[in-house]
C-alpha cells in the first residue's frame, strides 16, 4: 500500500468538515457526486485546503456531468424542411400544457427524472430514530456528529433527552433527508 493510500483525507461537506477517510472512500464519494470539483479537501501532506479539482489523486474519480439542453417552450414550432435544415420534414407543433398538468422539467416527461438520483445511504431511518431514544446516538449513527454530540452534552441538563426524542420522531417522519455524507436516506 502506497503512502498516499494510507493518508487520512478530510473534506468540507454539507455538515462541516468530515473525515478522516481513506483515499478509496474519497474516490467513492467523488464517483457518487458527494465530493464535487469545487469541494475543499485536505490531507496532512498538503499545506492548505484545496479544491478537489486541483488535487491530482482525486481528479480521475469525478463523474463527467452532461448538461441537458434546455426544454422547448410551449408554442414553438419545429422549422419546416429547407435545404439548410435537412433533418426536418414537416412542421410539428408542441403540445401546450393543460391547466391541471404538473409543471415538470423536460416538458413533463417523468422518466428522465427517474434516471437522475442522489447517491443512496446505507443507513436506516428507523434504526436512527430508535437509537435517538438515547441522546445523540441516532444522529451519530447517521453521521451528524455535531448534532449528536450536542444532544449528548445537553442530556445532563435534561434538555438533550427531550430534544433527542423529538428529533427521533422528526427523523422517523422523514424530516432528515440525508446522512452526514450528503447521501439520500432510503424511505
Amino acid at each position: 500500500m502506497s503512502e498516499t493510500e494510507k493518508t487520512e483525507w478530510y473534506y468540507v461537506g454539507h455538515y462541516g468538515q468530515l473525515g478522516p477517510l481513506s483515499l478509496q472512500n474519497m474516490a467513492e464519494l467523488a464517483a457518487d457526486g458527494v465530493i464535487e470539483r469545487d469541494t475543499y479537501v485536505w490531507n496532512p501532506q498538503m499545506p492548505d485546503w484545496e479544491m478537489a479539482a486541483n488535487v491530482k489523486e482525486l481528479t480521475q474519480y469525478f463523474v463527467q456531468s452532461q448538461t441537458p439542453p434546455p426544454p422547448p417552450t410551449p408554442g414553438n414550432r419545429v422549422p419546416p424542411f429547407s435545404p439548410q435544415t435537412p433533418n426536418f420534414t414537416s412542421s410539428i407543433p408542441l403540445r401546450p400544457l393543460t391547466p391541471n398538468q404538473p409543471m415538470t422539467p423536460y416538458g413533463g416527461t417523468q422518466w428522465m427524472l427517474g434516471s437522475i438520483s442522489a447517491p443512496r445511504s446505507d443507513k436506516n431511518r428507523l434504526t436512527a430514530a430508535l437509537l435517538n431514544v438515547f441522546p445523540g446516538f441516532g444522529r451519530l449513527y447517521l453521521g451528524h456528529t455535531a448534532v449528536g454530540v450536542l444532544q449528548l452534552i445537553t442530556s445532563c441538563m435534561g434538555v438533550g433527552w427531550i430534544w433527542s426524542w423529538i428529533d427521533g420522531v422528526y427523523i422517523l417522519a422523514g424530516g432528515v433527508k440525508h446522512d452526514g455524507f450528503g447521501r439520500e436516506l432510503p424511505d
